[in-house]
């Protein structure tokens, strides 16, 4: 027995507690009220499970309510798998179209080659402040 994570002990230890503290003769009332509020909170639950079916439709009935529990969440695992999906998706591009990605690289250093005439034997490289 596992109710609430009280195992069988537990439970007994609880039970001998109740008749010491409450007695004998309140103990009866005590367990029809408790029983009267599990049967309440199982109605509520119900009720607001028939709402989300009437509201949502059918389709709450095919969703894993597991999947979505949060002690699920696992964000290195979530990490991992998005990094290896791209990494993935990189590999078939480039698989694909082996010459199709290095062809801009090669025109913009080409473009860039052409545009500064080579220098002179002894002229200082140019220097850009801000660059660094």
């Amino acid at each position: 027995m596992d109710l609430f994570g009280i195992n069988g002990s537990e439970f007994i230890v609880l039970a001998v507690l109740a008749v010491v503290i409450l007695g004998p003769e309140k103990l009866p009332e005590y367990a029809k009220k408790l029983a009267n509020l599990v049967k309440e909170v199982r109605r509520m639950a119900n009720g607001a499970k028939e709402q989300l079916r009437d509201e949502v439709g059918d389709e709450v009935a095919d969703i894993d309510w597991r999947k979505l529990d949060p002690r699920q969440y696992d964000p290195r695992r979530i990490i991992k798998e998005a990094l290896v999906d791209e990494f993935d998706d990189a590999i078939n591009a480039a698989k694909s179209a082996p010459n199709a990605a290095a062809a801009p690289v090669r025109t913009a250093i080409a473009t860039e080659t052409q545009k500064q005439p080579p220098l002179a034997a002894n002229e200082a490289a140019p220097f850009d402040s801000e660059a660094t």
